[in-house]
């Protein structure tokens, strides 16, 4: 353990599968910049005792939170960035020069980031469906919004909790001029379909029904592996696929950015771990 070389942590349980300290780590050599980035398990009750060792006794300078912390983690903070509070959620803990927490989320704009680069999507314009309320989904709304499509519906199974995010970014939407929605039922014809649902986090399976994707359309998965194929799969032929692992990346270097002021360049890291030369 090395106090002169900042600490980084992502936060979660379980936290064994994070990618996030190799990740980082490709981030820091990539810029030059020395840290040290390590998972940590936190008791399911237990985040914000964790986050508070973590500071007081190794100096922790910011961390990552990740499943079942994210809505716990934006109570922490004295100081929350527009889009942590729209998501209702937090992803990102840093400290400012007086000691308090500020919180951000930055799955947005990392999902965002990896569609319009990373598959080469343009979302200016589009008819978008994101399916799924909870936190992934919920996480995401804003900057997506923010990216301009002409058209935006939420899906999920409670067609309540989507009226209930659809309505926290009614007027974001109002604002942006564009048009959001509750869809009832999985219907219509969507230029993207993003699957957002934690359904193949279960072990269960959300498939597209036919006619719902274009053709020429993209299915997004957030989460990546085989996790995602079963949703992928079921795009129509002609149509393009993508898993969540760019945005696990993009997201991750809008971090990097928050903590550093510097932006690292994801395409290479991804690249890396697309083809196994990255070690976890």
């Amino acid at each position: 353990m090395n106090l002169s070389v900042p600490l980084f942590a992502v936060i979660g349980n379980p936290i064994a599968q994070s990618r996030s300290p190799a990740i980082h780590a490709a981030f820091a050599r990539q810029l030059g910049i020395e840290l040290q980035y390590e998972r940590v398990l936190a008791p399911l009750a237990g985040l914000a005792s964790t986050v508070q060792q973590l500071r007081s006794q190794r100096q922790l300078a910011g961390c990552n939170i990740t499943t079942p912390f994210k809505a716990e983690a934006l109570r922490l903070a004295s100081s929350v960035s527009p889009r942590a509070k729209l998501a209702d959620a937090a992803n990102t803990l840093g400290w400012s020069l007086d000691g308090r927490i500020w919180a951000d989320n930055t799955d947005g704009a990392g999902l965002v980031s990896d569609i319009e680069r990373g598959a080469g999507f343009p979302l200016t314009g589009r008819q978008l469906l994101l399916l799924g309320a909870g936190g992934a989904s919920s996480g995401c709304l804003a900057p997506l919004l923010q990216a301009r499509p002409a058209r935006l519906a939420v899906w999920n199974r409670s067609t309540d909790k989507a009226r209930a995010l659809v309505e926290r970014h009614a007027a974001l939407a109002t604002q942006l001029g564009i048009e959001l929605l509750a869809l009832p039922a999985l219907e219509g014809h969507w230029e993207l379909a993003i699957n957002g649902t934690s359904a193949a986090l279960g072990g269960g399976a959300l498939r597209l029904p036919a006619g719902l994707l274009a053709p020429d359309g993209l299915a997004y998965d957030m989460v990546y592996g085989a996790a995602a194929e079963p949703f992928l799969n079921s795009a129509p032929l002609g149509a393009q696929r993508r898993d969540g692992l760019g945005m696990l990346v993009e997201q991750a270097a809008e971090a990097f950015a928050l903590w550093h002021g510097q932006r690292p360049d994801g395409a290479p890291v991804l690249a890396a771990l697309r083809d196994g030369s990255l070690p976890a």
